[in-house]
């Protein structure tokens, strides 16, 4: 059989599509391209909007879309799923009920990760989009590994900048604001602090904290240089 291939359902956003493959590549030590790890990519920026959805309440529901694509990749020949957007998290159990394949899930692993470095009862301060904590995507796997979650008190402002990233890019005022979202995060008793939302990934390099970081992509990225390192059957 060919080498294990995961398939990254995308484009949500590009930018932050474009970052995984940066950081999966950055897990591999290369001498030449054959050496680098495959991906089938379904970059499809028209899946309906997770914010216009889970905090606005007037969206559809992308959860049709992101099975579809599932089943696509799944096609095509992907052997486990990834995908790069913490908030889309909120739709896995569509992702999952649609393949016969595993779904890397970014929440659960990041949380695998903290669990191994904090007590029980510690708490995470969770740099998202407010839709994550609307949609309780953290929740049951923080329950499950005895950990709390501190949030941002400004959400809005979150969101401001999220929408600013997609629109520039990286910028000074977004930067400024996960920053200073870090820093309220740690002072208010955060052990740990989770960049989780791929938009901010993109600002995580530069950012820096009281208290360690982990950021989900970072996550994301390792687990698929695993599954990308099985042998096939």
């Amino acid at each position: 059989m060919s080498r294990p291939v995961v398939g990254v359902l995308g484009g949500m956003g590009p930018e932050a599509t474009i970052l995984l493959q940066q950081r999966v590549l950055a897990t591999v030590d290369a001498d030449d391209d054959a050496d680098h790890l495959p991906l089938l990519i379904d970059m499809n920026p028209q899946v309906p909007s997770r914010i216009a959805h889970l905090i606005e309440g007037t969206g559809e529901d992308p959860g049709p879309s992101l099975a579809t694509m599932a089943q696509r990749l799944e096609r095509a020949g992907a052997t486990a799923l990834a995908m790069p957007c913490n908030t889309a998290h909120h739709y896995a159990p569509a992702i999952e009920a649609a393949v016969s394949i595993p779904f890397l899930n970014m929440v659960t692993l990041s949380i695998d990760r903290a669990a191994q470095q904090l007590p029980s009862g510690s708490a995470i301060g969770i740099l998202a989009s407010p839709a994550v904590r609307m949609a309780g995507v953290f929740n049951g796997a923080l329950e499950r590994a005895g950990l709390t979650a501190l949030w941002p008190a400004d959400a809005d402002r979150m969101l401001a900048a999220i929408r600013l990233i997609k629109a520039q890019g990286a910028s000074p005022q977004a930067q400024q604001t996960l920053t200073g979202a870090a820093t309220e995060l740690a002072e208010q008793g955060a052990k740990l602090l989770f960049v989780a939302c791929s938009e901010f990934s993109l600002l995580a390099p530069a950012l820096t904290a009281p208290v360690p970081i982990i950021d989900t992509i970072d996550v994301l990225a390792e687990a698929i240089h695993r599954h990308s390192h099985i042998e096939p059957r």
